[in-house]
């Protein structure tokens, strides 16, 4: 893959060779950045773990406490006063059927995350061919399957992001923008690879974390020593 000229400006300031320190790594992240606007930091965490086990799978939800920097849209499926609780805590989108069929009929997807009453589960199931793949099927180990729509709006605005494996056995997920600085992505940083460590199947053998990857959008990754990162 041809790279261009301002990445391979900034992939200098990377040492491919060395497993960088938490602090050193946050640091370094937002100097990294090749693109004219704010970019998105990611962690890439590949465990050892084999997500075709059922007992080793990893998924969860964690809170980033300065935020992902990212405005999110959430829709919620409820009805009657769950609907209008949802409402007035901020929900961008809430109803029932009538949001599957636009969701089917207009293949409409104008939003991040989706909250559902367990009574509505049913109806939502009825799309759960595309919102799965997608990643947006709402589940109860990620708080978005709940009653208390109203907190799970609130979380989800304030930050917190749902983390799970993919085939790979890698964990894709934002930590902040490149405008948050050093401080505020290390904060963040550190938040979630404490949820990730803290979900590790008992029935996982070995290293869990074995390799730790911080990336801006189309910038160089920079590795971290996953090693010291549970200290």
């Amino acid at each position: 893959m041809k790279r261009g000229k301002k990445y391979l400006e900034k992939a200098k300031l990377v040492d491919k060779s060395v497993l960088y320190d938490v602090s050193d790594a946050c640091a370094l992240i937002p100097q990294t950045s090749s693109v004219n606007f704010d970019a998105t930091v990611e962690a890439h965490v590949r465990l050892g773990v084999d997500s075709r086990h059922a007992d080793q799978q990893v998924r969860g939800a964690v809170v980033l406490p300065n935020g992902t920097g990212k405005t999110v849209r959430v829709l919620v499926f409820a009805k009657g006063a769950k609907a209008d609780e949802a409402q007035q805590a901020g929900a961008d989108y809430v109803g029932a059927e009538e949001l599957v069929a636009k969701i089917q009929g207009e293949n409409w997807f104008e939003f991040d995350v989706v909250v559902a009453t367990p009574d509505m589960m049913g109806v939502v199931g009825r799309i759960g061919r595309v919102l799965g793949p997608k990643g947006l099927m709402p589940n109860p180990k990620a708080g978005t399957v709940t009653m208390d729509v109203a907190k799970a709006i609130e979380e989800i605005k304030a930050g917190k992001i749902e983390y799970r494996l993919d085939k790979t056995n890698i964990i894709h997920v934002p930590v902040g923008k490149v405008s948050f600085g050093a401080e505020k992505l290390e904060e963040n940083f550190r938040t979630l690879m404490s949820a990730i460590i803290k979900a590790k199947p008992s029935a996982a053998k070995g290293t869990y974390l074995k390799s730790v990857v911080l990336t801006t959008t189309m910038g160089p990754g920079v590795k971290v020593n996953a090693a010291k990162i549970s200290e």
